[in-house]
């Protein structure tokens, strides 16, 4: 599992693919989204905007679960 170090409350999931260099632009994301499973808490997410909190578990399908650190 790895640890994502947040400064804010929350970030969405399209800040999150971005900041795991799995995307270049946030624009990506729905065609991300739509091509590879994202789970979020077990369930199937395909909302860019989806807000995830730290206490959220992110599971990226092909890459790891992904859990967030706020500081």
């Amino acid at each position: 599992m790895q640890q994502i170090l947040i400064h804010t409350e929350y970030i969405t999931l399209g800040q999150l693919l971005k900041k795991l260099n799995l995307l270049d632009t946030g624009g990506q994301a729905k065609i991300y989204l739509a091509e590879n499973q994202v789970r979020v808490n077990g369930e199937l997410e395909t909302r860019r905007g989806r807000k995830v909190y730290p206490q959220d578990s992110i599971e990226i399908e092909g890459f790891d679960t992904v859990r967030l650190v706020r500081s």
